[in-house]
């Protein structure tokens, strides 16, 4: 590859290795966060996705996503099983291996579908979720990344998304509000979280994992890669901070979890405008996914949905309000080819944005949905209640976390 720049490729092979890390972290941000009955279950969804993804990716998600065109929705099957992918094949990043570009989005697509598992935590059999994840990927995620970073219809329309809060955030967030209303509520709810030092563990494997998830975004090491990589902290640490300090108005007591799970929901909100707007405006994505992620999940409890660790109320509020404030402060004088939001004077960047969220959030709920019903005519969704009682652990896996249990 004669135009290989290697810098470049490095940064990306590391940024694909951060963003890899990200699915075991949330496996452990997750299993913290449910009994000890159940940690094994949730965690393998997380790590399963790893496995199956992958091997979906290397069959045909690739090429769905990012080969031809099929009515600007889908691409095509042209690059099925890497078909016709060598070291000379010209990559959508140049200067980079087209191989490098297939692992980068790769880690991205495993962890999207992973992200979903925390709303029906502990009441989903197995098999149903491999079922679910196929399908998910086919008929949500693929479409969305090939629509908005694959050529598709909303990319040529104007609509930015800099590292996922349409294409992962706002997705699984709707797909998280689908499946909890199509499964319904626990019938045994945890007393809460079980080791708060793994769900610390697992935030801390999140948040660095997310500068290669944000910055990586830019394909390349430039000015708007630093600024991608400076607002992830700016907004994760403003939204942490800002979440402690709600929740310890409103709940008169500062806790470790509020903390932790007002990070996750900053480092949401701004992945979509990390690499288009600049540091300040990073700060104020922060303090308002901070107030407005938290009221979400207050929101959720009144309604009574179960939504177990809070998907809707913090990826799925968290990617459509970072899509919204993207398209008020987006600035081209921090990302030359990114766009002017609604305070320079384009209002119809904020317009495609909005719309652009609306589709993503219609789209997710109602495809969720279906596959769920669909799925539910083969092979049950909800364990029974004998297994929702005595854990998924040993009900499905015949395994235990701990010595006892």
């Amino acid at each position: 590859m004669a135009n290989l720049d290697t810098g470049n490729t490095g940064f990306m092979i590391l940024c694909s290795s951060l963003v890899m890390l990200m699915t075991p972290g949330l496996a452990f941000f997750y299993g913290g966060l449910v009994s000890r009955k159940n940690v094994l279950a949730i965690m393998m969804q997380s790590f399963v996705s790893m496995g199956w993804t992958t091997v979906v990716w290397f069959a045909v998600g690739y090429s769905l996503c990012f080969s031809g065109d099929v009515g600007g929705v889908i691409g095509n099957l042209d690059m099925a099983f890497l078909h016709g992918v060598t070291l000379a094949t010209a990559s959508p990043t140049p200067g980079i291996p087209l191989f490098v570009h297939i692992a980068y989005q790769m880690m991205f697509a495993i962890i999207t579908p992973a992200l979903i598992t925390g709303a029906f935590a502990n009441r989903v059999t197995f098999k149903a979720y491999m079922a679910f994840l196929t399908l998910w990927l086919l008929f949500v995620y693929f479409p969305f990344v090939h629509m908005i970073w694959g050529g598709g219809l909303l990319q040529r329309w104007g609509v930015l998304d800099f590292a996922g809060g349409i294409v992962v955030h706002n997705t699984a967030g709707m797909a998280a509000l689908a499946s909890i209303l199509y499964v319904g509520r626990r019938r045994v709810m945890d007393a809460g979280p079980h080791s708060v030092p793994l769900v610390a563990l697992g935030t801390g494997l999140l948040w660095f994992g997310w500068y290669g998830f944000n910055a990586g975004s830019e394909f390349r090491v430039d000015s708007v890669t630093a600024v991608a990589f400076l607002n992830t902290d700016v907004a994760a640490s403003f939204a942490a901070v800002t979440w402690l300090v709600v929740g310890w108005w409103q709940e008169k007591r500062p806790t470790f979890v509020g903390l932790l799970t007002g990070a996750v929901a900053g480092l949401a909100t701004i992945t979509p405008a990390a690499g288009y707007v600049s540091p300040v405006t990073s700060m104020i994505v922060g303090i308002v996914s901070g107030v407005i992620c938290y009221f979400a999940v207050a929101l959720k409890n009144r309604l009574r949905w179960d939504d177990a660790l809070d998907v809707w109320g913090v990826h799925g509020v968290g990617g459509a309000t970072g899509i919204i404030l993207l398209g008020v402060f987006a600035s081209t004088a921090f990302n030359p080819a990114g766009s002017d939001g609604l305070i320079l004077g384009n209002g119809a960047f904020l317009v495609k944005e909005m719309v652009a969220v609306a589709l993503s959030s219609v789209w997710a709920f109602a495809f969720t949905y279906g596959m769920l019903w669909l799925i539910d005519r083969v092979t049950p969704v909800k364990v029974d209640r004998a297994a929702e009682e005595g854990g998924l652990d040993a009900a499905l896996h015949g395994e235990t976390a701990y010595l006892g249990t």
